[in-house]
């Protein structure tokens, strides 16, 4: 009888054990897959990712307004200055008003909203290294058209700077300071059809090492 309870007790011991095993192999497994999965998905945003000028009259979620923000605010930036500043624009009128005045901008009346980009000069570097805010606002611009993709929204940049007739007309109907800059207006919606991305993939513009 002993020998008996002594088997039952050492298969138990070889269940739990495998058990354990099977868990501990699972929670080890995990996390690989998320970064894998979040890898994809980055990568995924960033190969969709189109220039979309219809949009549907579906709303725009305030969560997902401030999900583009917060992934705009997460560009690199030189010395981490952070020289930039976002108009978020909603008001009809306003949008009616930048699709009227600017030729590149006439999607922006049928847009759920816009956010202008804008460089900040307070907050920009000084001497040589002053127009890397350009660079720093085009890496937040960047981060916020891939965050629209990944969120099914559309959105499209449209040029303001350099241009100073765009630039000063950007700023009367923003009402824009003078040290704000507008670099773009990033109009954005619900896409109204499917947009195809383009392969733009060319490895003759590739070169290693040397030119």
């Amino acid at each position: 009888m002993t020998s008996k309870i002594l088997n039952i007790v050492l298969a138990l011991a070889v269940v739990i054990l495998a058990v354990e095993l099977t868990l501990a192999k699972q929670n080890a497994t995990e996390p690989q897959a998320e970064t894998a999965n979040a890898e994809t998905s980055a990568l995924t945003a960033i190969a969709q990712r189109a220039s979309v000028r219809a949009y549907s009259d579906q709303k725009v979620e305030e969560e997902k307004v401030e999900a583009l923000l917060r992934a705009a605010m997460a560009a690199p930036t030189a010395r981490d200055s952070r020289p930039w500043a976002f108009v978020v624009i909603k008001d009809r009128n306003v949008l009616n008003a930048i699709a009227d005045t600017l030729r590149n901008s006439k999607m922006a009346a049928k847009a759920q909203l816009a956010i202008a980009v804008c460089g900040d000069m307070t907050k920009a570097m000084e001497g040589e290294g002053r127009d890397f805010w350009i660079q720093d606002a085009s890496a937040a611009t960047e981060n916020l058209l891939i965050a629209a993709t990944a969120q099914g929204l559309g959105a499209v940049w449209t040029g303001i700077y350099p241009s100073a007739e765009r630039t000063a007309l950007v700023r009367e109907i923003l009402g824009l300071p003078e040290h704000i800059i507008p670099l773009n207006i990033i109009p954005i919606g619900y896409p109204a059809a499917e947009v195809t991305p383009k392969d733009k993939w060319d490895p003759s513009r590739i070169h290693y090492d040397r030119w």
